[in-house]
């Protein structure tokens, strides 16, 4: 039986129900995934953009608490941040017509 994804240090029941929404089961597929992908796909079914979120994500894989994150290793986590939200993100979205949209019947396509 694999691992929840709960099991990995400063990742909760929250976070392992978002990651079940965008069919991440266990700490071994996020694990494989990593965390700019596994993030990527919680952004592109609407979740809100959060950079600790994210930051706590990357700390998580590497086994480090999550507020260790300091200096310019958060300011480069900050710039892939604000990448991933950029190509992942419509704010224009709801997170039911990002849902939509991600299998191909939400918003109209000319």
């Amino acid at each position: 039986m694999s691992e929840p994804v709960s099991s990995i240090r400063n990742l909760g029941p929250a976070y392992e129900k978002s990651l079940a929404g965008v069919g991440i089961k266990s700490a071994d597929a996020l694990r494989k995934i990593g965390a700019d992908a596994a993030y990527a796909k919680l952004l592109e079914a609407g979740e809100r953009p959060h950079f600790i979120g994210y930051y706590v994500l990357v700390m998580a894989l590497q086994g480090r608490p999550w507020n260790d994150c300091k200096g310019a290793e958060k300011a480069a986590l900050r710039e892939t941040f604000d990448a991933l939200k950029a190509q992942h993100y419509n704010s224009d979205l709801s997170a039911f017509e990002a849902q939509l949209d991600a299998i191909g019947v939400g918003l109209r396509r000319s």
